[in-house]
């Protein structure tokens, strides 16, 4: 299993869906950032400043980043886990 090295903030959680088909959100706020060890088989998604993971129970988090998206999308790319073009 391959890692990413991220600094994450706020975040978002979401827990599936209401009975109205509407997204069950939780928005969690924090002080500081903290330093996770993230496994890029979780990933579904990353843009330039949040990166969507799967989680368990079947509930993804919208996570905020700190880094570069340019130096995260390197670091994909040197481990072989990036397709470019």
């Amino acid at each position: 299993m391959k890692f990413i090295k991220l600094t994450v903030k706020n975040h978002t959680v979401m827990h599936g869906f209401d009975g109205d088909n509407k997204e069950i959100l939780e928005k969690c706020y924090v002080d500081k950032p903290t330093t996770k060890l993230i496994a890029v088989d979780r990933i579904k998604s990353l843009c330039k400043d949040l990166v969507l993971i799967d989680y368990a129970d079947n509930r993804w988090i919208f996570w905020e980043y700190e880094e570069n998206f340019d130096d995260v999308a390197e670091a994909l790319g040197k481990a072989g886990l990036l397709v470019d073009g």
